[in-house]
């Protein structure tokens, strides 16, 4: 696992607009939560895993946090919509990594066509510093414990 952000163009959602841009231009100078799910509208991660970091979100802003993104191999319409169908504050960013380019990078892609959903994103989340990793928690495939916002919280 390479341990920095890399210079890869993506869909950046924030506040239901999205634009091209570098990841590591977004994450310049920021301490951030980059989070990962196998798919928007899924199960777990509609009922779990975005909502822990929604929830989560005031108390990670007094940590000092400057922003959370949740990627998801997701074209941009579908992680816009996703997104939006939570709140109308739009706190939490989405990056639409709809070729794998960065799950790739990081080695977190994972084959789930026997669910009928082809490539997708290992469950992850990461803590990132001026677009450099100091935490990461991968799941096992199909669980969720250790990349919940709880669990980024308790490391804070």
């Amino acid at each position: 696992m390479t341990s920095y952000v890399p210079n890869i163009k993506v869909p950046i959602i924030k506040n239901g607009i999205s634009n091209i841009d570098f990841l590591d231009s977004e994450f310049i100078n920021k301490k951030v939560i980059l989070f990962g799910v196998p798919g928007a509208f899924t199960p777990t991660c509609s009922e779990k895993h975005l909502p822990g970091y929604i929830k989560f979100y005031n108390q990670f802003k007094n940590k000092n946090i400057d922003d959370i993104y949740c990627l998801s191999v997701n074209d941009e319409h579908v992680m816009k919509s996703w997104l939006l169908s939570y709140a109308d504050d739009q706190n939490i960013h989405g990056i639409a990594d709809g070729n794998a380019d960065i799950t790739s990078y990081f080695n977190l892609l994972t084959d789930k066509s026997k669910n009928y959903m082809g490539k997708r994103c290992n469950r992850f989340s990461m803590l990132i510093i001026n677009n450099k990793i100091e935490k990461l928690y991968i799941e096992k495939s199909g669980e969720f414990n250790v990349s919940s916002a709880e669990t980024i919280f308790k490391e804070l």
